[in-house]
């Protein structure tokens, strides 16, 4: 459905869909990358792994399933609803995983989320890839705001969020469903402007 806007859209349709997805550069020789066919191993390993699958629910089971997500990414960016990378070195190895979704053109928001796999974690590569990534959103795409959240559980990921300047704004009572039940979320942003 069509709605009418009283405004203009902070970003204009068609801005990122008619391109092809891009490389992002991050600190000490980072990229973010879009997915390859030849990541499916690694992203799979991900999502074996014990710290991942406690805070993740949606998982894929094999690399075929895996490769059906990286087609689904791929017509998210096409259809402007989400960009998905591989957080990379320059050497090509899988560290980790970060995207943007559920883009909002008319009001200028996406929401962000990302995990490491454990050989990257505890030297800042998720950190690095959230400041590259929101420094692309916002200074060269145009999004006035980034939201992410995660349980209150995760310490790990309350960590990178601040660190990379997202500013906890409150706790969602309840509002996601985990393995072990029901999570309370903190809600964290970044502000054009902050």
């Amino acid at each position: 459905m069509t709605r009418a806007l009283s405004t203009p859209p902070v970003i204009t349709p068609g801005f990122l869909g008619a391109s092809p997805q891009p490389v992002l550069t991050a600190a000490r020789g980072l990229l973010l990358r879009p997915w390859k066919g030849a990541d499916a191993p690694a992203f799979l390993s991900g999502y074996q792994d014990e710290e991942i699958r406690r805070w993740h629910t949606r998982r894929p089971a094999s690399e075929v399933q895996v490769r059906e997500w990286f087609e689904v990414y791929r017509q998210d960016w096409e259809h402007e609803k989400g960009g998905h990378w591989a957080v990379t070195r320059d050497d090509g190895d899988v560290l980790g995983r970060i995207a943007l979704r559920g883009m909002d053109f008319d009001d200028g928001i996406a929401g962000v989320a990302y995990w490491t796999l454990p050989a990257a974690r505890g030297c800042g590569v998720a950190t690095l890839a959230l400041t590259a990534l929101t420094a692309w959103a916002v200074g060269e795409v145009g999004f006035h705001r980034l939201e992410l959240d995660h349980s209150t559980r995760n310490q790990a990921s309350c960590r990178v969020a601040t660190k990379a300047g997202y500013r906890l704004e409150g706790t969602k009572r309840s509002a996601a469903v985990h393995d072990d039940g029901r999570h309370d979320m903190h809600l964290h942003s970044h502000v054009r402007g902050d």
